[in-house]
């Protein structure tokens, strides 16, 4: 049926939503047998760019030279020379080959930023690993919402990737508002967001950029769990 001009998509000065039924689909240069669906990028003021590709069978991904981060949505996906399922993801830094290929298709999200080096530190090295591998920790010690870190707490790290997740019912403890900006990407379930002054009904699927003190704050609806993965710039100071 036709919406006749109605979409949950909305955009503020300080927060995005992007609903997939609003989403456009692009080849780039580079590409062969995929497309992009651009969520966020410095176009909209963010210091990053985040996008889903959809790869095709024999979908090739080109190599940026900004650092990348890849987590693979569905089907299999090679980064470099490691192969990943569903859950997996992949770090890799500014300047090495990351180039994403696959032989039957695949979704993947694609988060890339230009690195800010830190004095004192090393740039970090590749690295891969897989979601439901990495450790559970409760949120302020709420046993109801759990966070997966997917980048390791390092500061040669210039930004961080989370998974959380919500039991039917959990929230955020406190609206929160901070420098951080934010990209985060529905993988099951839904709930509540408040964005601003607004409030969104979000569910799987679904794209939200935060913006610096953007007010926030999440509560997860339904029978089944909520989860989404969640970026944000981290371990530099504020500028």
């Amino acid at each position: 049926m036709h919406s006749l001009g109605h979409t949950r998509s909305a955009r503020r000065d300080d927060h995005l939503l992007h609903t997939p039924d609003t989403f456009v689909r692009a080849s780039w240069p580079g590409m062969i047998n995929a497309v992009a669906i651009v969520h966020v990028s410095p176009a909209i003021g963010a210091a990053f760019t985040q996008y889903t590709a959809e790869l095709g069978a024999d979908g090739y991904l080109p190599a940026t030279s900004m650092q990348r981060f890849v987590y693979v949505l569905s089907g299999e996906a090679q980064v470099a020379d490691a192969s990943l399922g569903a859950g997996g993801f992949a770090y890799v830094p500014s300047g090495d080959v990351g180039a994403v290929r696959t032989r039957s298709g695949s979704r993947v999200a694609v988060i890339e930023k230009p690195y800010v080096a830190l004095p004192g530190t090393s740039a970090p090295a590749m690295f891969t690993g897989h979601e439901a591998h990495q450790s559970p920790q409760p949120l302020n010690g709420d046993a109801d919402l759990e966070v997966r870190a997917l980048v390791p707490a390092d500061a040669s790290f210039d930004f961080a990737v989370n998974t959380m997740a919500y039991r039917p019912g959990a929230a955020l403890p406190m609206v929160e508002v901070h420098v951080m900006e934010h990209g985060l990407l529905f993988l099951e379930g839904g709930g509540i967001y408040r964005l601003g002054d607004a409030w969104y009904p979000v569910t799987e699927g679904d794209f939200i950029y935060m913006a610096p003190w953007c007010p926030q704050w999440f509560g997860a609806l339904g029978k089944v769990p909520a989860k989404y993965l969640i970026y944000k710039d981290w371990n530099r100071a504020a500028s």
